[in-house]
């Protein structure tokens, strides 16, 4: 049998500068209905917030610190929020690899859900999902991760 982990086993390998995001926005979550999964892996904990059974974000530790990997299936409803990105997030998006699927459908992998078709300051991208919202959370980063999220779970 799999050891059960907790939000609380989480919180107490989060960073200072982190917590008091990561506990506000557990709370935002799961008040909208949100299901919360805690799993150790070999970097650290892995956190999914789903909605209807459908993944929202993982948060990962990763060598460069925490991160929130969203799953922004509505992100054409809430498109414009993209161009209010701090460039730092917006690299992370332009730098993420392009969308086999999208492109070719016969090279990628039939059960890996489509990427994501954008449009991001005036350029047309079409990325993996895997990565194109993978963002390290930081001072700056952390008000656009919970204004994404918060847009995703409305959607």
């Amino acid at each position: 049998m799999s050891e059960k982990y907790t939000f609380q086993d989480y919180l107490s390998s989060v960073d200072d500068e982190n917590k008091n995001f990561v506990s506000e926005l557990h709370e935002e979550l799961t008040k909208l209905g949100c299901k919360i999964d805690v799993k150790l892996a070999k970097s650290g904990y892995v956190v999914t917030y789903s909605l209807n059974k459908k993944a929202v974000v993982n948060f990962v530790f990763r060598k460069k610190g925490l991160f929130a990997r969203i799953y922004a299936n509505h992100v054409l409803q809430y498109m414009d929020v993209l161009d209010t990105l701090p460039e730092t997030m917006v690299q992370t998006i332009r730098e993420a690899p392009v969308c086999k699927r999208l492109i070719d459908p016969a090279t990628c992998n039939q059960r890996c859900p489509m990427g994501y078709d954008i449009v991001l300051k005036g350029e047309h991208l079409q990325k993996c999902r895997n990565s194109a919202f993978m963002f390290v959370l930081s001072e700056e980063s952390r008000p656009f991760i919970k204004t994404l999220l918060l847009n995703e779970v409305n959607a």
